[in-house]
Parts: C-alpha cells; sequence; structure tokens
C-alpha cells in the first residue's frame, strides 16, 4: 500500500532508491540542517544498511515521489510505540530545487493522515534546530506545536545546538483538517 497525498506518494524504499539516499546523506546542506550526524558514506555502506534494516517493523522509511519529478526524499516514521500510539516523523528533500513547491507540506500531510487515521497513532513526535526556518515554517503550516528545547544537546560544525522538540496531536490534525479543509 502507498500512502498517498493530494500529489505525493510516499512509497516502500527499494534497493534502486539507494543512491538518492546515498547523496542525500552525503550531502553537506544537508548534513547541517537536520539533526543527527553521519560519516561519509559509500554506496555500499548505504545498500548494507538496507539490507540489514529493510524488515524493521518499527522504524519505516517512504520515498517521496511526485509524477513529475520521480523520487524526490523520503519520509519517515520512526520509534514506534504500540502501547503508547506515537511515533517520530522526520522529512528530507534531495535538493533545493524541490523545496518550496508544496512537496513538504503534502508529505507531512499525509504522513499525519496516515499516522493518525490508519495506524491509529495518537501523537508524533519531530525536531529542528532554529537555524533551519525550512523545516520550522513546514511543521508550523501543518500544526504541529513547540514543546520545548533540549539545550546544547546537538554538536555540529565545532559548535553546540539547541534542540526545539515539536508534537502534534490527533486532535490537533483533525482540527486542522477543519480550519484548514485539507483533504477537500
Amino acid at each position: 500500500m502507498n500512502i498517498v497525498g493530494k500529489f505525493v506518494t510516499l512509497r516502500a524504499m527499494t534497493r534502486a532508491d539507494m543512491p538518492m539516499v546515498c547523496d542525500m546523506f552525503n550531502d553537506p546542506f544537508m548534513e547541517k540542517h537536520v539533526v543527527g550526524w553521519a560519516f561519509p558514506l559509500s554506496l555500499e555502506q548505504q545498500m548494507a544498511w538496507f539490507d540489514s534494516h529493510m524488515n524493521d517493523r518499527t522504524n519505516h522509511r517512504f520515498v517521496i515521489e511526485t509524477p513529475e519529478d520521480g523520487a524526490v526524499g523520503i519520509a519517515t516514521l520512526t520509534d514506534l510505540d504500540w502501547k503508547n500510539r506515537t511515533a517520530t516523523h522526520g522529512i528530507k528533500l534531495a535538493s533545493d530545487e524541490k523545496r518550496a513547491k508544496g512537496i513538504g507540506t503534502d508529505t507531512v500531510m499525509a504522513i499525519m493522515r496516515y499516522a493518525f487515521d490508519e495506524l491509529g497513532l495518537h501523537r508524533l513526535n519531530s525536531s529542528w534546530f532554529d537555524s533551519n526556518a525550512a523545516s520550522k515554517a513546514l511543521y508550523t503550516k501543518c500544526g504541529w506545536v513547540e514543546e520545548g528545547v533540549k539545550r546544547s544537546c546537538v554538536f555540529k560544525s565545532g559548535e553546540w545546538l539547541d534542540l526545539t522538540m515539536v508534537g502534534i496531536l490527533e486532535s490537533d490534525y483533525r482540527a486542522l483538517v477543519a480550519r484548514n479543509h485539507y483533504w477537500d
């Protein structure tokens, strides 16, 4: 089953997607603006990661596709906690040209609909650096709420960065859709 937005499709990741994923993780811009860290990554290492994670049931990674551009990035639902009905969401778009075209918004909306309507989750979590204005604007537009700051939490480019923790509840999502009629 694919997850379908207004114009994006989120599908299962395949071995054929690994060159795009590898390129994304090796992109210095991406490394600077997203949470986490990485060593330089070879395609062979990316393939080995895929082979060892393809059956993981608590961490799901989807490829974002558009009809015009094909694969343009990845979206995730990780740390699925079925008892507390929560997960962590993330999104990465492969290039600057794919940003500011509505792809991020449609992806986040589609992930939320899937998480709340299909999986029965109650809450989604995420985070951003204050320097990542695009992530802040995207998640705010999609109804996510700032819930706190982890001070000096992530070390990047020789400095300690604060990490803003954000979340959305199922009820927040439903109120957002009622207000903006996103799925009408």
